[in-house]
């Protein structure tokens, strides 16, 4: 005659109570979706789908366009082609890989990152440099891709393109204010 011995009632109650956790760790981690552009906000401020219940705003690191959404402050020149610019580089739908750098978000709360759109790799806020549609701004301790930034800036710069033709440089308003003499 064979003895079975029987757990103890408090071993099974504990066994049964992390059997969903047990479940969940055996079929692995949840596969991460690859993020996807859902909305471009302006030349520098895009919306990510990181997943169906996680949206997020994100600031492009290193870029800085002409303002075009700021109720404080008046569009800008090259604004409204720099934000048409972006949404032809990043359609929503579009696959992109984000890059972080040190500090994770923005005082508005936005996530800062460089983004490669997924399809080619192409480094988004570097082509926005190179053709003229922003310009540079590194702010420590954000720097990693300073150097490829500043050379794209450079390159616009020195081929007179984008803003640097249009407005003659960053920061232009749109419609200056009429000036005021005495």
């Amino acid at each position: 005659m064979r003895t079975v011995l029987a757990a103890p009632r408090w071993i099974v109650v504990v066994c049964l109570g992390f059997a969903p956790i047990l479940a969940s760790c055996a079929s692995g981690p949840p596969v991460a979706s690859t993020p996807t552009i859902v909305d471009v906000i302006d030349g520098d401020t895009i919306v990510v789908a990181f997943g169906p219940e996680a949206v997020e705003t994100v600031r492009l690191l290193g870029v800085d366009t002409p303002e075009t959404v700021d109720p404080s402050r008046p569009q800008q020149c090259f604004g409204a082609e720099a934000s048409g610019y972006l949404r032809s580089l990043l359609p929503a739908g579009t696959h992109i890989r984000l890059e972080r750098d040190v500090e994770a978000r923005d005082h508005f709360g936005r996530l800062l990152g460089y983004v490669f759109r997924s399809s080619d790799q192409l480094f988004v806020n570097q082509e926005l440099l190179r053709n003229g549609y922003a310009d540079v701004s590194i702010y420590e301790p954000n720097s990693t891709y300073a150097p490829t930034l500043e050379a794209a800036v450079t390159s616009a710069r020195t081929r007179n393109v984008g803003l640097w033709d249009v407005c003659g440089g960053a920061d232009v308003a749109l419609d200056p204010p009429p000036i005021r003499t005495g």
